[in-house]
């Protein structure tokens, strides 16, 4: 059997994916800083994903699944409940600042790793794993006795987003083990493409949005095109790791990419931690990277796995 290329491994995903995600939450920031219009800039972002797709698929540059009504129903609640974590994630920057956002964050894993035992198949983690898990926990409490601009608002929208994100992780592996689809590039193209669709009765209907929009400067515009950019290539290696990896631990790689959006936070922002809350978050970090993935139930049906990832640390050497 000839070894996968590069581009086809669990390396090349997870790297890609925790350069994208460090990187696009402090984009989304500086964007809603810039643009007062969440919504627009959502809209942009999987608009201009989807577009960016169909246009080098037409070039013949990459394999993307035509847009078919058996797969966009059965993509549809994909795009649904992708559409309310993305916007709910722009909510809580809107309102929070990112060190906050992570707090929620970090303890995601505890909760995804049960369910990804009574959902998908996978047995629960070993002690280690548990042991990480609950590090996650007391470095996140530990933070929030640090929290520089505790608002109620921005906490209310992260609490929705928490919800609705473990809802995500789950979800969307199931969706990946049961609707088949010819190229990552084509779950790619549905969830953005469906999952945009929505959105512009939303910000065409808000006056504060509209007025933002005609008031975008040059930097502005800039802003945004940055964070469509980033966009596209945080929604391929997602999708990617997500196919190769476990739910949880597709979790805890989201969680070990933060330390580089911290480090470029805090040299951007005037609200963020003290050095005490900034270690409690490192400390959150190192645990995550000591969790280790749990293998599949001997039981299993509904399989997220492919056979050569059982049980192992969670970044491949």
């Amino acid at each position: 059997m000839e070894p996968k290329p590069f581009y086809a491994t669990t390396p090349f995903a997870v790297g890609g994916y925790m350069l994208c995600s460090a990187t696009l939450l402090i984009a989304n920031k500086y964007a809603v800083y810039k643009v007062a219009a969440p919504s627009f800039i959502l809209f942009s972002q999987l608009m201009g994903t989807a577009i960016v797709v169909k246009a080098f698929a037409a070039m013949g540059k990459i394999d993307c699944d035509a847009l078919e009504m058996t797969k966009a129903k059965k993509f549809l609640p994909v795009a649904l409940i992708f559409l309310s974590t993305i916007f709910a994630n722009m909510k809580s920057l809107q309102y929070a600042n990112v060190e906050t956002f992570m707090v929620f964050r970090f303890s995601t894993p505890l909760v995804v790793s049960i369910a990804d035992y009574m959902f998908l198949g996978r047995k629960l983690p070993n002690a280690r794993s548990w042991m990480c898990l609950f590090a996650l926990l007391v470095g996140a409490f530990g933070y929030a006795q640090t929290d520089s601009s505790f608002q109620v608002k921005g906490y209310t929208f992260c609490a929705i987003w928490y919800v609705i994100f473990c809802m995500d992780q789950i979800y969307l592996k199931h969706v990946i083990n049961t609707v088949k689809m010819d190229s990552t590039w084509g779950r790619v193209f549905y969830s953005n493409f469906l999952a945009s669709v929505p959105l512009v009765f939303t910000f065409i209907n808000d006056a504060d949005e509209i007025q933002a929009l005609k008031d975008m400067s040059t930097s502005a515009f800039m802003a945004v095109f940055l964070s469509v950019a980033l966009g596209v290539g945080m929604s391929y290696f997602a999708w990617m790791a997500r196919s190769l990896l476990s739910a949880a631990s597709f979790t805890v790689v989201g969680n070990i990419c933060k330390i580089l959006t911290i480090a470029i936070n805090v040299s951007l922002w005037d609200k963020h931690a003290s050095s005490v809350g900034i270690a409690c978050l490192m400390f959150c970090l190192l645990a995550a990277y000591f969790y280790q993935q749990a293998p599949m139930r001997a039981d299993s049906k509904d399989s997220d796995d492919h056979g050569d990832i059982e049980k192992k640390n969670l970044l491949p050497k």
